[in-house]
């Protein structure tokens, strides 16, 4: 199973790599185009704020199962370990509920813009099809809060292995 889910966040990483790739390439090319031809990539303002999000949510399902986002634990470390677990498993449910109210929250503005027509200012592209790839990325969030919760609750599990990934990284790398 968490063989799996180590995959499934290596995919998130990929497509999270990919989104930003795009919003670079589309800003450099809109800069270019605009300081040198005078001529800017049209909606290049619209696409890039729609992709940077894309690749943050997608970001942020990734970060969901690895934990490695920036934490504190002075406190958590002080504590022993059964009653750590339990911070853990609390502070986890808060970020699963962040999580699922922002997929849905996300989900009613991809069917606003479903229903609305809402368009980009230049070409008139439908927009709901990019807010549809931040949900995805936000339910792929909430699948990866859950996995790592149901871990902490089942198996004890900490958010050691991420650290530990990283070590073996550098050592290897």
């Amino acid at each position: 199973m968490v063989r799996f889910l180590e995959r499934f966040c290596a995919g998130t990483e990929a497509v999270a790599g990919l989104l930003l790739a795009l919003v670079t390439v589309l800003i450099v090319v809109s800069a270019v185009g605009r300081y040198l031809f005078a001529v800017p990539v049209p909606d290049s303002f619209d696409l890039s704020r729609l992709l940077i999000g894309a690749a943050v949510m997608w970001g942020f399902a990734a970060l969901g199962f690895r934990g490695s986002h920036i934490k504190v634990e002075i406190f958590a470390e002080a504590l022993p370990r059964p009653v750590r677990r339990v911070v853990d498993a609390f502070a986890w449910t808060l970020v699963l509920v962040f999580v699922v109210l922002l997929a849905w929250k996300m989900f009613a503005r991809v069917d606003r813009a479903y229903s609305g027509g809402e368009a980009t200012f230049d070409l008139r592209l439908v927009v709901w099809p990019l807010l549809g790839v931040i949900w995805l990325g936000a339910a792929a969030a909430v699948l990866t809060v859950a996995a790592r919760l149901g871990l902490i609750i089942l198996r004890g599990d900490t958010l050691d292995h991420a650290e530990r990934i990283d070590q073996d990284d550098e050592a290897h790398g």
